[in-house]
């Protein structure tokens, strides 16, 4: 028999993604799509996968991600490549490398070590800068080798500091009619040239709320953009009639921001994502409001949905690195600078009573529950696995004293563990269980010393689906793979269907696990990261080839940029 196929996966459970039940049968593959399904003779593909006891699912699609930068030095933009993920978008929360001048390169990279934790370093390194424009940017993109497919956001950042200029954006200033028409011309020529939609991150420039500033303390331009800037955006997405809208948005009045979001969602009659639903053990009544008025905008036909924060990854940190305790201003001010200015202020008494005054959430956990995990000094040792607030108490301390005594004796080398928000009362079950909230928020290629969410996919099967019973795997499949995809404008992606792209997983689901954290120096410039690798993958094929089998990948780049969704 002639090999009709490139690959057959044979005797597999195929979940197809669309939620319909379960089917054992084979997947035949030829020239990057899924060319047959059902009975297929193991004789007519070149090469045949034996699926037999395992599961066969679309390719996970990870919606919220910042490998701007990462995708440029690792082709598999992991951790998210590790964990089943076939495709992800970029560009969220408005931040962002294009459109950005060469004067601007420093600032750009500045902000996003600021604000989403890469390495300096690697960007400076790693980074081929070789654009200007977004359409520019998006060429090196799809020079540049993909293990995944990419989806592209456009951020607004860069757009309002082009047309009004850094300082202008960064004071919030309204944009002249001129200056609107020039935002819309950018974005349409964004679009054109292979844009998904737009994002924005707009979080208050002061407050307890203002938890990202940029790297010299001022407001990203995003938080003080006008609500009018927001409209003309919108209708962009009104005249394509195509993409989608990525935001989060807080102020001090929670009635404007939903109005507001729900105005965007009926301007560009687009799907808006909206960041995030997450659970907090101390006040359930957030995420128990938020799920209501999603449920209200979907009954008035409003699209507007809700990216959901489904795993239970804490943040790791030692304050050598932790710099987001923008909440606070003496903590912001004693947690930025040198390794060596870092020390001296956090070592200095006369500034304890400020920090004890004003204390930080620290990634939405008290300074009381974060663990001593890693002391790095004899003196340290025995608080290991203790709790800060343990500590105060066996010390006589107050529980900042207790801390910063600890990190200033280890030279800031104490690695300490904040957990998830949602405690264990079944908080993070109610979001997980609300059908049209996405799972995941990856935050994929940033917080990378100290966040590994990307293996989201991973937990979401193996603990939430396996362990927990929250959902069927039909419905988790299809939460994974096809509602991120339409909602996000993924062409033809999301679903295992004849004439649909093979992106397709190939899992053990009862040994599919995430491996411990560790550390690895693995970016350009020597700079390290924290990781988690995956295990039960046999293999993922991304537009039909093979590029993980056996949890390792096989340096098969077969992702594309899916401009306009592919």
């Amino acid at each position: 028999m002639a090999h009709d196929y490139d690959v057959v996966i044979k005797d597999g459970m195929i979940f197809d993604g669309t939620r319909n039940p379960r089917v054992r049968g084979d997947v035949a593959v030829k020239d990057g799509k899924v060319a047959a399904l059902g009975r297929i003779p193991a004789a007519a593909g070149k090469r045949v996968i034996d699926a037999t006891g395992l599961h066969v699912a679309p390719g996970f699609v990870d919606l919220h991600t910042h490998y701007d930068a990462q995708v440029f030095w690792d082709p598999y933009c992991t951790l998210s490549g590790w964990h089943g993920v076939t495709s992800v978008a970029i560009g969220n929360c408005g931040f962002g490398f294009a459109p950005v001048a060469p004067e601007e390169r420093e600032n750009a990279m500045r902000s996003m070590t600021r604000v989403e934790a890469i390495p300096y370093e690697s960007m400076r390194q790693g980074l081929p800068w070789d654009w200007e424009t977004f359409p520019q940017f998006l060429d090196s993109l799809d020079r540049t080798p993909k293990a995944v497919n990419v989806l592209p956001y456009v951020p607004v950042g860069p757009l309002l500091v082009q047309v009004l200029g850094r300082n202008a954006a960064k004071a919030g200033a309204m944009p002249t009619d001129a200056q609107h028409g020039e935002l819309a011309r950018l974005l349409h020529e964004a679009m054109d040239a292979g844009g998904c939609g737009w994002s924005a991150q707009r979080l208050p420039p002061s407050g307890p709320a203002a938890i990202q500033r940029d790297w010299d303390g001022t407001p990203m331009p995003t938080d003080v953009m006008r609500d009018e800037t927001c409209r003309v955006f919108a209708q962009v997405l009104a005249e394509q009639n195509r993409g989608v809208v990525q935001m989060t948005l807080t102020t001090a009045d929670g009635a404007h921001d939903r109005a507001h979001i729900e105005e965007l969602a009926s301007i560009s009659g687009r799907p808006l994502l909206y960041n995030v639903v997450q659970a907090f053990e101390d006040k359930p009544h957030v995420h128990r409001n938020v799920l209501s008025w999603l449920a209200r905008c979907r009954e008035r036909g409003i699209p507007v949905y809700g990216q959901g924060v489904t795993t239970d990854a804490g943040f790791t940190f030692t304050f050598e690195d932790w710099n987001l305790y923008d909440d606070s201003q003496p903590w912001c001010e004693a947690t930025t600078g040198t390794t060596q200015e870092r020390l001296a202020k956090l070592a200095d008494p006369a500034r304890r009573q400020a920090l004890k005054q004003t204390m930080p959430r620290v990634a939405t956990t008290g300074l009381a529950n974060v663990v001593v995990l890693s002391p790095k000094s004899p003196a340290t040792m025995a608080f290991k696995e203790m709790t800060v607030a343990q500590v105060a108490e066996m010390t006589g301390q107050h529980v900042v004293d207790a801390m910063l005594d600890i990190a200033v004796q280890d030279r800031l080398e104490t690695v300490f563990y904040a957990a998830s928000p949602q405690g264990e009362a079944g908080l993070l079950d109610e979001i997980v269980q609300d059908p049209y909230v996405l799972l995941g928020v990856s935050d994929g290629g940033a917080h990378t010393k100290f966040f590994t969410a990307g293996r989201f996919p991973t937990e979401t099967l193996a603990h939430l689906v396996r362990e927990k019973e929250l959902l069927s795997l039909e419905d988790a499949h299809w939460r994974l793979s096809a509602l991120p995809a339409s909602l996000a404008g993924f062409r033809d992606r999301g679903t295992i269907r004849v004439g649909g792209p093979a992106d397709i997983v190939v899992y053990d689901y009862g040994a599919l696990a995430s491996r411990p954290s560790e550390v690895v120096h693995d970016l350009p410039g020597g700079e390290w990261r924290r990781v988690q690798q995956a295990v039960g993958y046999r293999h993922v094929l991304v537009n039909g080839q093979v590029t993980i089998e056996d949890d390792a990948q096989t340096q098969t780049f077969s992702g594309q940029l899916l401009r306009n969704g592919g």
